[in-house]
């Protein structure tokens, strides 16, 4: 959000600071510092510094970058409160963080606070102060051993000095977490492998500002931009997402001067005025958007749709004459926290009589002195902005009207408050670490003598905590924290004051995608309509025309033609045109209907099936002391016509319009319920196979591995290994319904696109594999004695099923739309009846027609199956 300066500025900056800063002896142990760095800070001891860098004056010289031996500091003015109160917040959490036992027990922290004074180099300054520390002279052990001066810095406020000193801090691994510089190109890990950020990236705002647009069906907007990284990166954003994700095209884009130039800035109204968009999107700073509004009033351009991004959203610096103009404006805007307790901590400041402002604690005294009009004695040069009067520190602040301690809307004090508590979480996760089950080499734990950046860096990568405010806090791959944003809208109340009201936000959460919550019935609209206005290029084309793109025009903007034959749109997919081409009519659909009569023969066959399952189950259950039912496990003989029955019935999912649920259920109901049937199959071969060998001399220990635990268990590991199949497939790439216009131009083919390939097949192959080794078990055991005959009938059933499911295979991929879901229906239903038919036929036929072989003599002599 800094005005980006020039590259070979920064490298001769960074050249400057890394290489005169230090003077090394190559013969010595030591180093000697060639100069201080004088900066206005504010400090504390403690056993772990946190390094901080706020903004807390808005106007500064150019920062004298050579080392003297007299003391010199930048001379900055006009105090930022916003910015001393970010300061403030970040001494009261690691305040916070001494006084709770749970967190770094035993441990105390301390910091090191410096003004950026909004100047790049006075930032870099204090940056390399921080990581280099202030001795004058540093004796070198052999190993380089001893806790840095600062394990982490919790900064910079802006995108364009924490790029650049991000770019250093990453060579060393020293973690920088930002809680203000939102820039997509920090998320790169190869440029800045070092840095986190608690505000969500811009990249995430510039989709959130899309999906606005979505919503209110704004496909036509123009786009200001500050020329700085900030600006810069949102607008390749906007130009490569705004299409694909939202459906709109930019009118304009225009760059804001960071001076006052009127000429530029009228060219840019001028270009809003004439433009046919109505929304204006706005990604600048509160500076240039001021500069910008005091030109809109000239003009008195009205009747615009404002979207400010986060830099501006408050509404801090809009003047009076400008409301007519913003009101309804909708911003983004930083996640509101509340930080129980800072408002008592605020109160307790109190200036240093004894310290002038160019010793070490100097951000209280010149706060005090600018909210008091005083001076702390004797005057400092260039720090005081009024007053001649000496300050006593017993002034009582209480009685001050000062947003500082204006708690309700705490916005990047939140985001700087997250920022510390990540660094001490990170912190306290290393220092748990058990000796020889560490994370590093050899297993070896981090220690805080002896404490690497790089080690602190695998824990922030881990870091996962929630505030008190119930936000989840946590860094991905990019070392950007979960999003979330407010959605803000500017109301302009009857009597002329203002109000920011929250009517919505957008986040993304460990589970979710990008997710947009409006309120719309709060949102004010500065229209006289009192309703969102509409901003398109072109609007829809009529019946029997259809859009024609304009050459050298966004895609946004087109011509209505008459349409050719069978169409009227080239977006419009559900309709068709009539004979006659003047109007659209629905195009007709297609799918695996209940009240098509292959619906209904499916249905019905399927609906047969089941009530057979449950009558063989009847029956098996009221004979279930008959030697038949009893002699042939009959607990696996349960299970499996229950497995047959959800065969059954699963291929009910086939039929009807493609849903979302059915979709993912169909296919995974129908391999769950065939592998249970097909392993129940396999247990019952392996246990006559078991049986066989046991009533052989020697073989009676066989049986032991085949009792009723072993196959139970055995069922039910076959079964879940499918069952993960099924969920692995479902999470990583679901099966979706899907509307299919390639078979027929004037038809649509509802159908169900299996998301993975890979991962049916896999599906569909372990069934495959269990039913061959069914089915080779069977066949070997085909010529066994005719009292373990049942081998016979398991195998005929496992050839009718493999049979079914190889002519399934080229059915099924040459079959197009509904016929395609038909032939896995009937193969479900072939299958299944075929197992049910050649596996209880028999028994039932005996049970039922042939009482009197259901006895035990004539199962051990002759078998059911002769």
């Amino acid at each position: 959000m800094r005005a980006f300066l020039g590259t070979s500025f920064i490298f001769q900056m960074l050249y400057f600071c890394l290489f005169s800063d230090v003077s090394f002896s190559l013969y010595s142990s030591s180093c000697h510092s060639q100069g201080p760095f004088y900066l206005n800070g504010m400090h504390k001891t403690g056993d772990v510094i946190v390094g901080g860098l706020f903004t807390l004056h808005f106007i500064s010289t150019d920062p004298d970058l050579s080392f003297t031996s007299e003391p010199q500091q930048p001379q900055c003015y006009s105090l930022d409160i916003i910015g001393f109160r970010q300061a403030q917040t970040m001494a009261f959490a690691i305040d916070e963080i001494n006084r709770n036992s749970n967190l770094l027990p035993n441990v105390t922290l301390g910091y090191s606070l410096y003004d950026n004074c909004l100047q790049l180099g006075i930032a870099f300054r204090g940056a390399l102060t921080l990581v280099s520390g202030q001795e004058a002279q540093v004796t070198l052990e052999e190993n380089c051993a001893g806790t840095p001066p600062v394990v982490g810095i919790v900064g910079d406020s802006f995108s364009s000095s924490t790029v650049a000193i991000s770019t250093v801090l990453g060579l060393y691994r020293m973690p920088l977490v930002s809680y203000f510089a939102t820039c997509s190109c920090l998320s790169d890990r190869q440029r800045f492998p070092s840095f986190f950020r608690t505000i969500p990236s811009d990249d995430f705002q510039v989709n959130a500002m899309i999906q606005i647009l979505k919503h209110f069906g704004w496909t036509w907007a123009g786009l200001l931009i500050s020329d700085d990284d900030y600006g810069v990166h949102a607008a390749r954003s906007f130009h490569s997402d705004l299409g694909p994700a939202g459906g709109g095209c930019l009118a304009y884009t225009e760059i804001l001067p960071w001076d006052d130039d009127s000429t530029e800035l009228r060219r840019i109204v001028d270009v809003m005025r004439k433009s046919t968009a109505r929304v204006v999107i706005v990604f600048s700073n509160k500076g240039l958007m001021v500069n910008l509004m005091k030109e809109v009033v000239r003009q008195n351009v009205t009747g615009l749709q404002w979207i400010a991004s986060e830099a501006w959203s408050s509404f801090d610096v809009i003047q009076t004459p400008h409301l007519p103009y913003l009101g309804g404006t909708l911003g983004i805007s930083i996640r509101r926290g509340e930080i129980p307790g800072l408002r008592d901590f605020l109160l307790q400041i109190r200036p240093d009589l004894h310290h002038t402002n160019t010793d070490g604690n100097s951000m209280v005294n010149q706060f005090w002195e600018h909210r008091f009009q005083c001076r702390i004695a004797p005057p400092p040069a260039g720090w005081v902005e009024a007053g001649g009067k000496l300050c006593t520190g017993q002034e009582v602040i209480e009685n001050v009207e000062n947003e500082l301690f204006d708690v309700s809307n705490l916005r990047s004090e939140y985001n700087v408050y997250k920022a510390v508590y990540a660094l001490a979480y990170a912190l306290d996760d290393m220092l748990q670490c058990e000796p020889g089950r560490g994370p590093f080499s050899n297993n070896t734990c981090a220690h805080l003598q002896r404490l690497e950046p790089w080690q602190l860096m695998y824990y922030m990568e881990k870091v996962d905590f929630t505030t008190t405010f119930g936000d989840q806090v946590s860094f991905d791959e990019n070392g950007d924290a979960l999003p979330i944003y407010d959605i803000m809208n500017l109301v302009w109340l009857p009597d002329g004051r203002t109000e920011v009201q929250i009517v919505g936000e957008v986040k993304r959460s460990a589970l979710k995608d990008k997710e947009l919550t409006l309120d719309e019935d709060k949102i004010f609209w500065n229209f006289e309509s009192k309703q969102p206005p509409r901003s398109v290029c072109s609007e829809s084309c009529p019946p029997g025309t259809r859009m024609a793109r304009k050459k050298g025009e966004p895609e946004c903007c087109f011509d209505c033609v008459p349409c050719s034959e069978g169409k009227i749109s080239n977006t419009t997919e559900d309709f068709w045109s009539s004979p006659q081409r003047d109007h659209c009519v629905p195009k007709k659909t297609e799918f695996l209907s209940y009240h098509e009569p292959l619906g209904i023969c499916l249905t019905t066959t399927s609906l047969l099936g089941t009530f057979i399952c449950v009558l063989v189950l009847g029956i098996f259950i009221h004979h279930h002391s008959t030697p038949i039912v009893r002699a042939n496990n009959s607990e696996l003989s349960f299970l499996l016509v229950v497995s047959l029955k959800l065969c059954f019935l699963c291929s009910l999912l086939f039929i009807g319009r493609p849903r979302l649920w059915t979709c993912q259920l169909r296919h995974a109901a129908f391999g769950i319920s065939f592998v249970l049937c097909v392993s129940c199959i396999l247990v019952k071969t392996m246990v006559v196979l078991a049986v066989f060998r046991a009533s052989k001399p020697g073989g009676e220990s066989s049986l032991k591995w085949f009792g009723t635990v072993q196959q139970r268990g055995t069922v039910l590991v076959l079964t879940s290994i499918q069952a993960a199949i099924c969920t692995v497939w479902l999470v990583s790439a679901s099966p979706v319904p899907h509307k299919n216009t390639q078979y027929h131009s004037d038809k649509i083919v509802y159908e169900c696109v299996v998301g993975s390939t890979v991962g049916f097949a896999v599906l569909l192959g372990y069934i495959g594999l269990l039913a061959v080794l069914s089915c080779l078990l069977a066949f070997l055991a085909r010529n066994l004695p005719d009292s373990f005959n049942e081998a016979k009938l398991i195998t005929f059933s496992m050839l009718i099923f493999c049979a079914v499911w190889v002519a399934f295979v080229p059915a099924y991929i040459s079959s197009p739309g509904k016929y395609a879901d038909a032939v896995e229906v009937f193969a479900i239903l072939a299958s299944s009846f075929g197992l049910l038919v050649a596996l209880f036929g028999p028994k039932c036929y005996i049970i039922l027609l042939r009482p009197e072989r259901n006895t035990k003599k004539a199962i051990m002599g002759r078998g059911f199956g002769s």
